[in-house]
């Protein structure tokens, strides 16, 4: 069992210090909150993400996790220290990393003893050989202190999980005593490790990230011309899954990425290139596609109807994706004011997002149109002249092709998810417009109608 501080409780900080308290490690997190430290010493965690509020009780009970503000007390003794505190995307694209600094001269000032620094926290390549410089700077007792990049790989909405059974452990270090720490520290969890030096564990997690976001709007490119050709982006995904140099995973076409990973990592790559005189065009495209895909919906709906102003627009999902409350880059962002600016009165649903989308939306009026947050699929649908779909929550896709029309004034639907079946709207009289499958107008009905789709691997 060794010691090990975390500093920060995000997705990233909270749920590494978890995991390591539940494969025997003890662990203190940190944070300036003190309101979210009571918070989290009361077993309740500040993010929704599954599974991590029951390990948090769960360990803290055991007394192998503690939660304090109090930074020297738990960085003075500690055997490791994590760093998980955010890199937020500045307005040239870059990294801020001000946050990391803070916490590194916070530990040149308090260590007492010979410990690892690990940075958990997505950074530029070479920001590690600063940090650790940064730390001897201001380093005030006799001790060693040495940098370590271990990147995490987690999706938010599966994090836990995705720590605890990783596919792979990615540790850079410089020396050997580095090396042997951090395999120490992930000996318990039984999971592959790649150990390279640090700017390669750097690169590999932005190469990573970028090479998804590469391969999710590359399917929406595809998409979008698989609509003006005839074709059905579900069917060439279906057909393309089956090649194992492609593989099945992220063929999806959709409204775009978003989180707090792939939109801010692309654009810190194409950022880190630049400063380097180096044009990555393969990245720089799939930063254009994506930020161009995620209005295509309310695009459509402009040239389909005359105007938004006083209709009653149904939008249901807010969050980036099913299994969180985040909004960072959401869809939903992009579209909500959209329509607001047009006059439209939206009644939005979503199971967990709602409160955070409030904060920037408070309900009522707002500009030209209203919002209302619902606590039902049903209370958004009933009298609606349009709806949108924005996160493919597993309430959403249990919604019946028939509900849509029986219960919405106009039978309308934009699904940004592709989430139903075309041929099932169509026959429960839903005009239906999904991406990448083209609409056809049905002889005598004047419905959209869609080339029918399979589901990638069914």
């Amino acid at each position: 069992m060794l010691k090990i501080a975390v500093a920060g409780t995000g997705y990233v900080g909270l749920v590494a210090g978890v995991c390591f308290a539940e494969v025997g490690h003890q662990v203190t997190c940190v944070d300036i909150d003190e309101t979210k430290v009571n918070l989290m010493k009361s077993g309740v965690s500040p993010i929704y993400e599954t599974d991590l509020e029951g390990l948090m009780q769960k360990n803290y009970s055991a007394g192998r996790i503690d939660y304090t503000t109090d930074y020297k007390s738990a960085y003075k003794d500690a055997d490791a220290i994590f760093i998980g505190v955010g890199t937020p995307e500045q307005p040239d694209g870059s990294a801020n990393l001000s946050y990391i600094a803070t916490v590194a001269r916070q530990i040149a000032e308090s260590v007492e003893k010979d410990c690892l620094v690990v940075v958990k926290s997505t950074v530029p390549v070479g920001t590690n050989d600063k940090v650790e410089q940064f730390i001897q700077d201001f380093l005030v007792n006799d001790v060693k202190v040495e940098v370590a990049s271990n990147p995490e790989f987690l999706a938010q909405g599966s994090a836990v999980h995705d720590t605890l059974h990783a596919q792979r452990i990615i540790i850079g270090t410089e020396s050997k005593w580095a090396e042997e720490m951090l395999m120490k520290i992930y000996e318990p969890f039984h999971l592959p490790i790649v150990s390279v030096n640090r700017r390669s564990a750097e690169m590999i997690k932005y190469a990573s990230n970028d090479f998804l976001a590469l391969k999710i709007s590359y399917m929406n490119d595809i998409a979008n011309l698989c609509e003006l050709v005839g074709a059905d982006i579900q069917d060439v995904a279906k057909g393309m899954s089956f090649d194992d140099r492609i593989g099945s995973k992220f063929l999806n076409a959709g409204i775009g990425f978003g989180g707090s990973c792939f939109p801010k990592d692309t654009k810190a790559l194409e950022y880190l290139a630049r400063q380097h005189g180096y044009e990555l065009k393969t990245v720089k495209a799939a930063i254009d596609v994506n930020k161009k895909q995620k209005t295509m919906l309310y695009k459509k709906a402009r040239q389909r109807l005359i105007t938004f102003n006083g209709l009653k627009v149904a939008i249901l999902g807010l969050t980036f994706k099913p299994g969180t409350d985040d909004l960072r880059e959401a869809p939903s962002l992009e579209n909500v004011p959209l329509l607001l600016e047009q006059g439209a009165d939206i009644f939005a649903y979503d199971p967990v997002g709602k409160e955070n989308f409030a904060r920037l939306y408070p309900e009522g009026k707002n500009g030209n149109g209203s919002i209302t947050y619902v606590s039902s699929i049903e209370e958004a649908l009933e009298r609606a002249n349009v709806c949108f779909i924005f996160t493919e929550w597993g309430e959403v896709k249990a919604v019946s092709p028939e509900t849509y029309k029986k219960l919405m004034r106009t039978p309308l639907v934009y699904d940004g998810r592709n989430i139903y079946s075309v041929h099932e709207m169509q026959e429960a009289g839903v005009e239906y417009h999904s991406i990448g499958r083209k609409p056809v107008v049905r002889e005598g009905l004047k419905e959209s109608k869609n080339l029918e789709l399979q589901t990638v691997g069914s």
